[in-house]
């Protein structure tokens, strides 16, 4: 699998992100859902308002979650960042150095709205990961398992209803 990041010599260079990420050949995306600045007992950690305590929890959070599926922060190709105050746009960035790939960042978007779902939630990150390899959940049954294992019942009359059963 190979990954390209980009910027076009025709825009404007981005502060800290790339216009582009091109992915191609066998690999696993990921969709991360957005995290907020959570603690193991689903509080926002620091203090009232402190945006900076909840932005490194969001990014923390987010590394937990790619760590779940065997993915780093260098296979983050996309996030969508959300913040509620557009002043906290220096502190996001010095946050978001320390964590992501600087020398290939990933294409970013970066919204400020009203309100985030949690109510004192400041900030809220998600991304999308590509990574090589197959998955490392566990195999469930494929379907010609389960269609064989229809037919045996069916052939014993053990998965019909007794309306339906053969005699």
């Amino acid at each position: 699998m190979a990954v390209r990041f980009s910027n076009p010599k025709t825009l404007a260079p981005p502060p800290g992100y790339s216009y582009v990420v091109e992915t191609s050949g066998p690999g696993r995306t990921i969709y991360i859902a957005g995290q907020l600045g959570l603690d193991l007992d689903n509080k926002l950690v620091g203090a009232p308002g402190d945006f900076r305590a909840q932005c490194v929890k969001a990014f923390e959070n987010l590394r937990a979650a790619l760590a779940d599926v065997g993915a780093t922060f260098k296979d983050v190709v996309k996030i969508n960042n959300y913040l509620t105050n557009m002043s906290h746009m220096g502190i996001f960035r010095e946050v978001r150095d320390r964590f992501l790939n600087a020398k290939a960042p990933p294409a970013s978007t970066t919204v400020a709205i009203s309100q985030l779902a949690r109510p004192g939630g400041l900030f809220e990150i998600e991304a999308i990961a590509v990574v090589a390899g197959k998955s490392a959940a566990p195999k469930k049954k494929s379907k010609p398992q389960i269609i064989r294992s229809y037919a045996r019942k069916r052939e014993s009359g053990s998965g019909l209803p007794p309306s339906r059963r053969r005699t």
